[in-house]
């Protein structure tokens, strides 16, 4: 219910529920809150909001600072410097965007 409604439940759900489930919500609201701000660096990152699947397994992604080599495929690797754009795996790249590295 939390992904589907939000951190606030319709006041018709919320009537059905007992108070040990409304209680069991509260504490994992509280506690995906928690963990989606220790996300991203600091700055937090909402899951519940893009919850489909991507389109496309790459994506374009932009250095905001120097990297050096990083590792893809098969032993291949990429050279990362400020403001060059490449086209990668978006599950190689991830922690990299959320590191502020790229964009």
């Amino acid at each position: 219910m939390r992904w589907e409604f939000g951190n606030i439940l319709p006041a018709n759900i919320r009537a059905t529920l007992c108070e040990p489930e409304i209680q069991w919500f509260n504490k994992y609201n509280k506690n995906l809150a928690n963990y989606m701000r220790s996300l991203g660096e600091g700055c937090g990152l909402d899951l519940t909001q893009n919850i489909k699947p991507p389109k496309n397994l790459y994506i374009e992604v932009r250095c905001l600072q120097d990297y050096g080599e990083f590792p893809i495929e098969e032993g291949d690797t990429v050279i990362l410097q400020k403001n060059t754009t490449h086209y990668l795996l978006m599950a190689h790249c991830q922690h990299l965007i959320r590191q502020g590295i790229l964009e």
